[in-house]
């Protein structure tokens, strides 16, 4: 299959073979959404009106914290507070009741811009990863070989493979997706076990062998299996 301006960003994200895929592919999206609407694209009328309307999620307010442009992050905020004000908390209208409020304020919790944009990206790049799994052998090849795929994604996939694959091909993908999670989670269920065993006093010290570092972080990779993100631990 040759290469194009779709398939290259699809084959940069499967090529490390390192850990989920997908989330590369999500944290490359939402690195690129981060720093566009941090930029000049803050100033923008119809990206302000989403950001006033969505607001963000607590994950994607630290990523934008990371980015040091607190100026840009506090306008965006300004402005969000006042919509929230006016078209929320501190609206009066006989046809705006308690319940109504209540109801606009939970919206606050459920509503992200940055992910809203995120999964649209996903879903476009999603399409073509099916359409090379089905058409390009060396692509199928390398989504064998991954590492794993995290639960979350391995559902998305799996939902998404049923809406977009004949039958034939579909057999075949969740066939490899389920091969790729089975065994990954074998060998971590394994590394939290040593990890656990290692506290017995018959193993002291048994944990801080070098060759021991895949029991060490066997429970931040559970997390990051698990929840599809890397845990902050310090």
């Amino acid at each position: 299959m040759r290469e194009s301006i779709l398939t290259i960003p699809v084959h940069e994200v499967f090529e490390p073979k390192e850990g989920c895929p997908i989330c590369r592919m999500r944290d490359t999206v939402e690195q690129h959404i981060c720093e566009y609407i941090m930029g000049a694209a803050m100033m923008e009328p119809d990206v302000r009106m989403e950001t006033n309307q969505l607001g963000f999620c607590l994950t994607h307010f630290e990523m934008l914290m990371q980015q040091n442009n607190r100026l840009s992050l506090g306008l965006m905020l300004n402005s969000y507070l006042e919509n929230a004000r006016n078209n929320i908390f501190e609206k009066k209208s006989i046809f705006f009741s308690k319940n109504a409020k209540a109801k606009k304020s939970a919206g606050i919790e459920n509503t992200c811009f940055v992910c809203s944009k995120v999964n649209w990206g996903i879903e476009h790049m999603l399409e073509t990863v099916f359409t090379m799994y089905v058409k390009d052998g060396r692509f199928k090849n390398l989504f064998k070989a991954q590492q794993f795929v995290c639960v979350p994604h391995y559902n998305l996939l799996y939902a998404r493979s049923m809406e977009k694959l004949q039958k034939a091909d579909l057999a075949d993908f969740q066939k490899a997706l389920d091969t790729l999670v089975e065994e990954y989670v074998k060998q971590l269920n394994s590394d939290v076990n040593d990890f656990c065993n290692s506290f017995d006093y018959r193993n002291a010290g048994n944990l801080h062998k070098p060759e021991m570092e895949h029991v060490r972080s066997s429970i931040e990779r559970s997390v990051e299996f698990l929840t599809g993100r890397k845990p902050r631990v310090k």
